[in-house]
């Protein structure tokens, strides 16, 4: 969507706020033992509190509240019995329905002691949302974007994982433009002011293929190596963009 009002960006504003609170609920709350589906009870009471719904659930039928992923699971991991061990890499992502606005943000936390690579592929995907973000203004080519991420990861010692990718959003969860992760010569939407869209590196240790589970939802890396994702909703101007999602 693109902001045309100061009732949109109140409601933006309002939805971004819940599902910056439910992610904080969800990191607050990681420690070893704790099942994914009692983290999906926790985010589910932040919402129904807030009056908002699960964006996922109301518009594909997501079997769950939030997405939590694990280890090698990239994206669409489904809240159950797992429960979370020392090491284990997470990913937390949250898309939050209110009021007619959708809001998405995602992050991976290390319940520690972990693996150094897992770290460091954490620090990989918020260093190349932030390269991203830094030539994400109106005027410029979506494709910029990709072109920002990938060379960030790259520097990093990683790959993005292919085919999945950012994308417009605010009324619905997935809109146009699509914002991919690497660059995309034939791309050529170009950002506009009020715009609004996320920003998500999808990093591999590993392959840059991405499986389905059996699930049906699960996205997994191709080889089984780690993988982390890191996201905010924010809104396109001539200047720094507004990254409605963080704190």
């Amino acid at each position: 969507m693109s902001i045309e009002s100061n009732d949109d960006w109140d409601g933006l504003r309002e939805v971004a706020r819940v599902t910056r609170e439910t992610l904080d609920a969800l990191e607050a709350a990681l420690a070893p033992g704790v099942t994914t589906a009692e983290l999906d009870r926790i985010a589910a009471a932040v919402l129904a509190a807030a009056g908002a719904r699960s964006a996922p659930a109301m518009e594909y039928g997501f079997p769950g509240t939030v997405l939590i992923s694990l280890n090698d699971e990239i994206v669409h991991g489904i809240p159950g019995p797992r429960a979370i061990r020392p090491g284990d890499l997470v990913k937390l992502d949250v898309t939050v329905e209110k009021d007619g606005y959708v809001a998405d943000a995602a992050r991976s936390v290390v319940v520690g002691p972990g693996a150094d690579v897992a770290y460091r592929l954490v620090a990989c995907a918020r260093a190349a949302f932030e390269a991203g973000l830094a030539v994400a203004r109106a005027g410029t080519k979506v494709n910029a974007i990709g072109r920002a991420v990938d060379r960030e990861v790259r520097r990093h010692g990683f790959r993005g994982v292919r085919g999945l990718a950012g994308h417009g959003v605010g009324r619905k969860i997935h809109e146009e433009p699509s914002v991919p992760n690497q660059f995309d010569p034939w791309q050529d939407d170009v950002l506009t002011d009020g715009m609004v869209i996320t920003i998500e590196p999808m990093i591999s240790a590993g392959s840059t293929r991405a499986v389905q589970g059996a699930d049906g939802w699960t996205m997994r890396t191709g080889d089984a190596s780690l993988s982390s994702h890191y996201e905010h909703t924010l809104v396109v101007t001539h200047g720094a963009p507004v990254v409605l999602t963080a704190a």
